[in-house]
């Protein structure tokens, strides 16, 4: 990863551009974020930036990353990523918020993990259309997936076939939203657009 911090998605609304034209946007809580461990070449073979947000109880941690936080001068800490570099020089220890990293009008990428759906048919899973004329009697097959495969060849069905299952729950990466407004005093980052997750849900977002 390039630049970033970890945040919170706190919700959307909108506001209103110069023209008046409402844009719809995300709400992230991002940081204030603190550098766990700056990894460089010499010692770890990368150089790489470990910064960690959320807090965690003492008694929840585990002793070796009890010693890791400690060595940092931070305390334990819910979520560690590790992004590739900063603007300017950091060390263990230090403090990142919002506004050190990012700027209005600038495009991000945010990753989530996309809210869970259970079980779910071909209608919802991949957008099939059922029967649409619903003619012939057919009153029980209006969302049905229809045929899976071909005759005795080749007598299976192909991997990849879209069907029912799992849906949702998954790690979603969203490019290219724009940041429409960072307020430094809250630490709250306003982007263009919808971010994968709930309301609380804990998101990456990169530059």
């Amino acid at each position: 990863m390039a630049t970033g911090l970890i945040g919170k998605k706190r919700g959307m609304t909108s506001i209103f551009d110069e023209n008046g034209k409402a844009l719809p946007c995300t709400v992230i809580e991002v940081g204030p974020c603190y550098v766990t461990q700056v990894k460089t070449e010499k010692t770890d073979g990368y150089n790489a930036v470990q910064v960690g947000f959320g807090e965690k109880k003492e008694n929840r941690t585990t002793q070796p990353l009890q010693g890791h936080f400690k060595k940092a001068g931070v305390s334990p800490k819910r979520k560690l990523v590790e992004f590739s570099h900063f603007a300017k020089e950091i060390k263990a220890g230090d403090e990142i918020t919002a506004a050190d990293v990012f700027a209005e009008g600038e495009f991000v990428d945010v990753i989530g993990t996309s809210k869970g759906k259970g079980f779910q048919g071909v209608v919802k899973r991949h957008g099939f259309g059922g029967v649409g004329q619903q003619t012939h009697g057919q009153h029980n097959r209006l969302r049905a997936p229809g045929s899976i495969g071909a005759a005795s060849y080749p007598a299976r069905v192909f991997k990849g076939m879209r069907m029912a299952g799992q849906t949702g729950n998954e790690r979603v990466k969203v490019q290219n939203l724009r940041v429409l407004k960072v307020l430094e005093d809250k630490n709250l980052v306003l982007v263009k657009g919808a971010v994968p997750g709930f309301n609380g849900n804990t998101v990456i977002i990169e530059k």
